[in-house]
């Protein structure tokens, strides 16, 4: 989809033909097709059905807003769920006038201004910045939001109370992992940061710890028990911690215990716990192991164990009936004794292919198990458990 056939989708005739696809989406794509060339050329059918596609798709993001949003194939990708972006717009003080110099579709702009402040947003994409302008509208935020098609440079961070930045993270080759990659590249950001009285700044989760800048404070999100995206608060957004690990929907946060000490390595327990993402993530599992009274198998690999069960937000907890070297024949023996036809498979610090594995263990019971593979030293190991 272009731009003006985008554009064309906000007259009215454009949005009588997404009307027309949405009532076609269940006719499957060729009929639909045909039902709406009955009525509307080839380009405008073509961006209909397009967004039809992608708000039903944005449904698991956005919820009931994706019935009247936009989207564009990447901006949907990229963007934020609305959960996770109405958390991180509370931090901001109502009334803050906010520059987002990366706006995307508009997913973190619309939280800001839902939560009462004023941004001025900018996008390098054209039809992506006309996209958050529609978004906003439509939701009824545009006398909150001001959208142009700018590069983020054109941007005076200094001019504002908070700099929000969500840098690009796809290449021409596809999502990149390297803050250098990213659109605006990491030391242009930081510059901007460092002209801001305030910034937020949205990396992936796997950011490299060596790019947090001094007294800045990361924290990372997960949603369900999925991480999502780290946030980086830097200036007068910056809290206490320079580490924090949240859960949401509950909204429940970790951050280090000056008193922790490092989490003791010992043997297989009863029990095993398999600390939240968001918590591993913030190197927050010394005080996920103090919550429980427990110890790691290994110093290196997030799994912790322990004798006697507890329960605690930060940790899922199981129930381990078996510990052996990693075998196959081994593995698909033991199962087979005890009747699991449907296993889970976890792991951490297994170099193992799980789907290969699914297939080889080759189970039929009518029972269930779950199997965590991980590494104690240098040996590979299985564990048989069950949820606790």
């Amino acid at each position: 989809m272009d731009l003006d056939a985008f554009r064309e989708l906000l007259t009215p005739r454009g949005q009588e033909a997404l009307a027309a696809a949405a009532e076609a989406a269940g006719d499957g794509p060729v009929a639909a097709v045909t039902r709406l060339r009955r009525t509307y050329d080839a380009a405008l059918t073509s961006a209909a059905l397009t967004q039809a596609a992608l708000r039903e798709r944005a449904r698991e993001k956005f919820g009931s807003d994706a019935a009247v949003m936009y989207f564009t194939p990447h901006g949907l990708e990229q963007a934020t769920r609305r959960e996770v972006a109405d958390h991180r717009a509370r931090r901001v003080p109502a009334g803050s006038r906010v520059a987002d110099v990366c706006c995307g579709i508009g997913g973190d702009l619309l939280a800001l201004a839902r939560a009462g402040c004023v941004v001025e947003a900018v996008d390098a994409d054209p039809l992506t910045a006309a996209v958050a302008r529609a978004n906003a509208d439509a939701l009824g935020l545009g006398d909150r939001v001001t959208v142009r098609a700018a590069e983020a440079a054109t941007v005076d961070p200094s001019a504002f109370d908070v700099l929000f930045a969500d840098p690009a993270r796809r290449t021409a080759r596809g999502r990149t992992f390297d803050p250098m990659a990213y659109s605006p590249p990491w030391p242009e950001v930081l510059g901007m940061v460092a002209k801001a009285p305030a910034a937020c700044l949205k990396v992936a989760p796997g950011i490299p710890y060596e790019f947090i800048p001094a007294g800045a404070e990361a924290e990372w999100v997960s949603w369900r028990g999925d991480v999502k995206e780290a946030a980086i608060w830097c200036g007068g957004l910056a809290g206490d911690a320079e580490r924090r690990a949240t859960m949401l929907p509950s909204g429940v946060t970790l951050t280090p215990d000056p008193d922790a000490e490092p989490a003791p390595v010992g043997a297989i327990g009863r029990h095993l716990y398999e600390p939240d993402g968001a918590a591993v993530r913030a190197h927050l599992v010394a005080e996920v192991a103090r919550q429980v009274g427990g110890r790691l198998l290994d110093e290196r690999i997030a799994y912790i164990t322990g004798d006697t069960g507890a329960t605690t937000p930060w940790a899922a907890r199981y129930e381990v009936h078996e510990m052996m070297p990693f075998s196959l024949k081994r593995l698909r023996a033991a199962l087979r004794e005890r009747g699991a036809g449907t296993v889970t498979v976890k792991k951490r610090g297994s170099a193992v292919d799980v789907e290969r594995l699914r297939r080889d263990l080759r189970l039929s019971g009518g029972g269930s198990a779950t199997v965590v593979l991980t590494r104690v030293g240098e040996r590979p190991f299985a564990l048989i458990c069950s949820p606790a």
